[in-house]
Order: structure tokens, then C-alpha cells, then sequence
């Protein structure tokens, strides 16, 4: 059997009592959807100052199913899995304890630390003394060392039971789906929104997500996986809704009417206009943006403000003073850096010399030539889709990428992965010629490579190899596939 208590986040502990039962039951309610997906037999009680778990099965792979799913579940700062077991004195808690802790403090320094609620003839200290003592006296090799030990075995006790702690793991904190209202986030398929999108998630928002298209198919096939990822990893237990603007019409006017140093600024108030009135639409009351105070042009105070002008919504920014290596951190740690990695950039407009201090009468003034007629006609035909359909439509869309386990005699691979990579474990394949030639340097080189051969591209986890395939398919070379081992 395997058995886990969630401890409740420190900030849903301290609330009111009708805020408190609120947010727990959300709580319960969405381990039990993501849980029974492993184990239908499964049990979640809510206990008011924790949330049980236990499951009749005990093999690994479900222990660890279960322990990633909790990890990846809003609202859990921390969970500890446990052995219980029921008790009439101390030795049968003692007996519990060395049959499931003596190979891992043999030969070690250890000391108990026990927490106990309910009525009981013995206090903390009395058990951590009897467990402890027997501990000492018959498991060869340890000694008690009551500061920093090897080893610190913990048990709780509640009323007649004891849980005796095997590990403690943490989860990403934050407040349990959907606790806060919903948002609309902006989503270009970069680590910046992709931390941004995650950051609401964690926080308990139901987060929908809207991406602005300015490359074409291979760029909304790249974001569509990007946030079914970023759902389907913090966010399943809720659907949501992926919206597609076909940006393009409105990029095209600002090129063309807009003044050079102005674009950038007149973009994003385009931008969010359009997410404004999508949001609205889905009666979303918020907009989230993963823009940093300073890192490009249009993210200075001044051209902030100018841009926040442009509608009554709120504007919600997580990322405002995030460094650039703290967002690539957490995307590497939440599993998007790779996909953020292969994304081509896509700017839209490029100013020679991009203002860092607009003025809103400048602006207004500029936007007098624009063609709005332009930003209505591409918002009216948006494209609304269930999120959990993405994942059936991108394997639709993806099928012209071919992926191989098995290579041809005399096949050219090439190693896309980032040069680093590459030094720390260099592909080496009987039979097969490998070239490295790392992602950024594909869209530039590929074209210099001999076109009468087939190339399979190559990375460590097939995500970034399939992009780039995706993009080359897109920009006429039929003569690429996959190679995945």
C-alpha cells in the first residue's frame, strides 16, 4: 500500500475558516481527477489540516506516477510518504520503525524527531527517546547525533496512529486550479511567456492562452505543443481555451504606415487591443504578458505605460523583474527550455532606432494611419479551440515530419543539439555520418548542404529536432526527417 499526506501550503493555512474549507476542497477535488487517471481505486480525504492519499497498489511505477502528478498539482508545497501503522504502546511504534529504517541508518549518525496530536499518556519527547534509544542499541554501526545527523528518521503521531516518514517531497506551491479568476495569456512559444503562463498556473489561475501568429504554420504548430505541454503538465484538471489570431494583415500595415521608431510600441498596443477584446469576449478579466523591465525596446517604464494605455483591462506582467538567466532557469526546471530553445524568433517589425521613451501623442498620432479595419477583420477571425484538442491536431500536423528509430546504410545525421551539449556527450553512430550543426545555425546552413541526400536530424529528447523539421518542411525542404533512437 502506498500512503501520502499533503501539508497544507502555509498561506491557505492562515485564512479565514470559509476560505480555508474553500480552497482544501478544491484541493482534494483536483488530486482525486489527476490520481484516479493511476489508480481508480485510489482514496484522497480531506482531513482540514491535510489531505491523505492512499492507493492498494505498491508497485514502483505507480509510486512514482503518483509522486510526479502530486509534484506537478497548484496548491502542494510539500508531501511526505509514509508507512502507517496503528499502535497500543511505543514499542509496537518502535517495532514499525527499525523494520523500515535500519538499512538506511546503518552505519550511520541519526536522531528521531516525532510531531503527535491527540491525547496520549507520552509526549514527543518520550518517543523520540524510546524509538531512538532501540535504534541505537540494535542497529549495528549507528549512533545517535542530535545535530546534523546522516540520517533524521521522522514520525507523526495522531491519535492512534503513527505515520513513520520514508521521504518528503516538494511540490511547486502556489494555490490550488482555479482558486483566482481566469486569465488570457499572451503566447509566442519563448521561454518568457511560457514562465510567464506558468507562474499564473502555479498561482491558481485558470489560464487560457492566445498566441498571435507571425511565421506561419510552423510557428503555430511550435506554440500549440508549447502550451498543450505547459496545460497538460500544471493544468489538466481544468480545460481551457487556445485562441489563434492570424497577426500577419496587421504587422504588414504598421510596416507600411507606421513611423520606423514607433512600431514596436504601436504592435503591442495592436496586441493588446486584440487580447482585450478576446478576453472579453470569454469574459476573462485579465491579460498576462511575459515582458521584463529593460530586456527589449518596447519593455522600458515609458513604453510600458504608453502600452497599458491603450485598454482598461488589467495587465498582469509575473516576469516584470525577472533577470533573463532566473526565466531561463525556470524554464529549464519546468521542462519548456527545450521547445523555447528551437522556436524561431519572430519580431514582427524591426525599428532601426525603436523608441525606449514614448509619448502617448506620438503614438495616437501614428495610429491615425492605421487601417483598423485591419485589427478587426483578423480578431473577428479568430480561432477558438479546446485545449485538449490540440494534442490529436498537432499529431495531424506533425505527420510530414517523419521520425526513425532505424537509419539507412550510409545516412546523414545532423547533431543539432547546442554545442555544449555536444561536447558533454558527443553522438557517435556506426555507419553514419554525423555533422554538427547546432539549431540556431540550421535555418542559415541547412541550404548550403548538399540537397541531392536525406538528413535526419538529431537532438536528445526529439522535441527540437521536430520543430526544425516542421520549419525546414515549411520553408520548401522535403528532404528532412527525425532521427529518434
Amino acid at each position: 500500500m502506498l500512503k501520502f499526506i499533503v501539508k497544507l501550503h502555509p498561506e491557505i493555512a492562515i485564512k479565514s475558516k470559509s476560505v480555508r474549507k474553500r480552497f482544501t476542497k478544491v484541493l482534494e477535488k483536483n488530486i482525486k481527477m489527476l490520481l484516479v487517471r493511476v489508480d481508480e481505486n485510489v482514496k484522497v480525504k480531506n482531513n482540514w489540516d491535510n489531505i491523505s492519499v492512499t492507493s492498494e497498489l505498491s508497485d514502483e511505477k505507480t509510486r512514482l506516477v503518483l509522486i510526479d502528478h502530486l509534484k506537478r498539482t497548484p496548491g502542494i508545497v510539500q508531501f511526505i510518504e509514509v508507512q502507517e501503522t496503528q499502535f497500543d504502546t511505543l514499542d509496537d511504534i518502535y517495532q514499525q520503525t527499525i523494520a523500515l529504517v535500519e538499512p538506511l541508518i546503518k552505519g550511520k549518525t541519526f536522531c528521531v524527531r516525532v510531531k503527535r496530536q491527540g491525547k496520549h499518556e507520552f509526549t514527543s519527547s518520550d518517543v523520540e527517546r524510546y524509538v531512538g534509544g532501540g535504534l541505537n542499541q540494535n542497529v549495528e554501526g549507528a549512533s545517535v547525533r542530535l545535530k546534523k545527523p546522516d540520517v533524521t528518521v521522522k514520525i507523526e503521531v495522531k491519535d492512534n496512529k503513527a505515520y513513520i516518514v520514508r521521504h518528503q517531497h516538494f511540490g511547486l506551491g502556489g494555490f490550488p486550479l482555479p482558486t483566482q479568476e481566469d486569465v488570457l495569456s499572451l503566447v509566442s512559444g519563448g521561454f518568457d511567456s511560457g514562465v510567464a503562463t506558468y507562474q499564473m498556473m502555479r498561482k491558481g489561475a485558470r489560464t487560457h492562452f492566445l498566441f498571435f501568429n507571425l511565421g506561419g504554420a510552423a510557428h503555430e504548430i511550435g506554440v500549440k505543443q508549447v502550451s498543450h505541454y505547459l496545460w497538460k503538465q500544471f493544468s489538466s484538471t481544468h480545460k481551457v481555451k487556445f485562441i489563434t489570431i492570424d497577426f500577419e494583415p496587421v504587422v504588414a500595415e504598421i510596416l507600411e504606415n507606421i513611423e520606423s521608431g514607433q512600431m514596436g510600441v504601436v504592435l503591442k498596443r495592436m496586441m493588446m487591443r486584440a487580447g482585450a477584446v478576446v478576453a472579453e469576449r470569454l469574459g476573462i478579466p485579465a491579460l498576462v504578458t511575459g515582458e521584463s523591465i529593460g530586456q527589449v525596446s518596447s519593455q522600458t517604464l515609458a513604453n510600458l505605460n504608453v502600452i497599458d494605455r491603450v485598454t482598461e483591462m488589467l495587465i498582469l506582467r509575473p516576469l516584470i523583474q525577472h533577470d533573463k538567466e532566473e526565466i531561463i532557469r525556470i524554464a529549464r526546471a519546468i521542462g519548456t527550455n527545450e521547445m523555447a530553445e528551437a522556436m524561431p524568433e519572430y519580431c514582427g517589425v524591426i525599428s532601426q532606432k525603436p523608441t525606449v521613451k514614448a509619448q502617448l501623442h506620438k503614438i495616437l498620432a501614428e495610429e491615425e494611419k492605421f487601417d483598423f479595419d485591419v485589427l478587426n477583420t483578423v480578431v473577428a477571425n479568430a480561432t477558438v479551440k479546446d485545449i485538449r484538442d490540440i494534442e490529436a491536431e498537432a499529431k495531424e500536423e506533425v505527420k510530414e515530419a517523419e521520425s526513425v528509430s532505424e537509419l539507412p546504410d550510409n545516412a546523414v545525421v545532423l547533431d543539432i543539439r547546442s554545442p555544449e551539449e555536444e561536447d558533454a556527450n558527443p553522438l557517435e553512430l556506426d555507419g553514419a555520418q554525423v555533422i554538427h550543426l547546432p539549431f540556431f545555425r540550421l535555418a542559415t546552413k541547412f541550404g548550403d548542404l548538399p540537397q541531392d541526400k536525406e538528413y535526419y536530424l538529431y537532438c536528445s529528447k526529439g522535441v527540437m529536432s521536430q520543430l526544425q523539421a516542421l520549419i525546414l518542411h515549411e520553408n520548401g525542404y522535403a528532404n528532412v526527417k527525425v532521427y529518434r533512437p
